[in-house]
């Protein structure tokens, strides 16, 4: 690499970019502002034979490489090595007749959703369109539609990576059946991908949105909760989210300022049966905004409402095996409205806990419930990352220290580890393909297996 910051292969100009530029800002930037990664060169790649320059770069220096794509998901830790910021790998095709959508390395579910939904066809993404398809899938991605469809990696057709030796691979069932198994659930340490190719489901619309309710029927709430959610078919998803809103503008009036039960109802079905189904929800209070109706697949994100715009986060995550009382009770001793960060509670179960039509890595598939807990910038944020940390060690007798791959970030932004997203089979069958794969440890940002 020259003074100039480029470097010259024989099929490939690329630009690696140094603290202070322009560039390595942009290819560093994400939606976590307290993860902002401080590599020592940055390079925003922008088809796979950079990719591959890149991958060959770090390798043949010895340095750690990480990958950036929407940076909506925390990296820790990235202090030195080689980052390579993927965003501009944003091709996305559609075929209709195999129901299947391929989607490049850096495209956000958002970018997805247009070109299928007038197909009358729908991607397994998660609450979030705003969150990168690659990264959510190989975490396992579990979204609204889990409960009927199964985990996002379940779908996965075939992935195309370039692995720690510089080299693209087109990874599938056939291909690569081990490599294949651990990708689809076992996380980013295994290359830089280039490519997802995925099945879509059938459907034009769902019925859903949010019952925003009182903060202070929580205990009421949650009780009416674990009784819906014992019978719910596999079409209806549901989750609810405790958190004080601020008071400003773009919150919706009737919100601004409360403490607020955030109820979130996903139904793929008749707006009839879904309101039979969560009449007895509705019954706890009057909804301060009810926002659940019939709803195009255009407007999926509206269902969670998560935040878009970019800001430090502190965030963590536990699985419940099952609906406990005692669980619930301190869950319920946590929230309130002088609260330092949202508290969210999520039904699992379903599909979700069913074996896949070809085996992957996706962990806690008999989980019946996820907690999940952040905090954004306001008066208490400091406080957020202790009272979230002290909330989950009080959740140990239940979780076990587990929680999904893509919720293990840790509230005090330090490096997260693997060891309670899977079982000791699952994690010693990644780390034996991980070795296999990558002997050098060249992924070494992700979280760690």
């Amino acid at each position: 690499m020259g003074g100039d910051g480029v470097r010259v292969t024989s099929t490939v100009a690329l630009q690696f970019q140094r603290p202070g530029t322009p560039g390595f800002v942009s290819a560093c930037a994400g939606f976590d502002l307290s993860a902002i990664p401080t590599p020592d060169v940055a390079v925003s790649v922008t088809d796979e034979h950079d990719v591959r320059a890149a991958v060959r770069f770090a390798a043949d220096h010895g340095m750690p490489l990480a990958v950036r794509a929407t940076g909506h998901g925390p990296v820790a830790g990235v202090d030195h090595g080689v980052l390579v910021d993927t965003r501009a790998l944003s091709t996305v095709t559609v075929d209709p007749a195999r129901r299947t959508a391929t989607a490049g390395g850096g495209v956000r579910w958002a970018q997805v959703l247009p070109r299928t939904a007038p197909l009358r066809l729908i991607p397994l993404c998660g609450s979030s369109p705003d969150v990168g398809v690659a990264a959510y899938t190989l975490g396992g991605g579990l979204g609204p539609l889990g409960r009927l469809h199964g985990w996002a990696a379940d779908r996965v057709r075939r992935i195309r990576l370039v692995t720690p030796d510089g080299e693209p691979r087109e990874v599938t069932a056939h291909t690569d059946p081990e490599l294949f198994w651990a990708l689809r659930g076992g996380g980013g340490g295994f290359g830089v991908v280039t490519e997802v190719e995925f099945d879509l489901v059938p459907g034009d619309a769902l019925y859903g949105g949010g019952l925003y309710l009182p903060g202070e029927s929580a205990p009421e709430l949650l009780a009416a909760f674990g009784r819906s959610t014992a019978t719910a078919p596999d079409e209806l998803s549901l989750s609810v989210a405790f958190i004080t809103f601020p008071d400003v503008d773009p919150v919706p009036a009737p919100l601004r300022g409360r403490f607020v039960a955030h109820l979130r109802v996903t139904y793929v079905g008749s707006p009839a049966a879904a309101e039979r189904l969560i009449a007895p929800l509705r019954a706890v209070a009057t909804p301060l905004l009810d926002t659940v109706r019939p709803l195009p697949i255009v407007e999926f994100g509206t269902i969670h409402g998560d935040p878009t715009r970019p800001q430090p986060v502190s965030c963590g995550g536990a699985v419940l095996p099952r609906w406990d009382d005692a669980a619930v009770a301190v869950l319920l001793a946590e929230i309130g409205r002088s609260t330092p960060h949202m508290l969210e509670l999520r039904h699992l179960g379903g599909a979700l806990a069913r074996p896949p039509a070809v085996a992957d890595a996706v962990g806690h598939r008999d989980a019946g419930f996820t907690v999940f807990t952040s905090a954004y910038p306001g008066p208490a944020f400091e406080a957020a990352a202790a009272a979230q940390t002290a909330m989950y060690e009080r959740l140990l007798p239940w979780s076990g220290g587990r929680s999904l791959y893509n919720f293990t970030a840790r509230p005090d932004g330090r490096h997260a580890d693997a060891r309670g997203a899977f079982d000791e089979p699952t994690l010693a069958r990644l780390r034996s393909v991980k070795a296999a794969c990558d002997p050098q440890n060249l992924f070494r940002y992700n979280v760690s297996l």
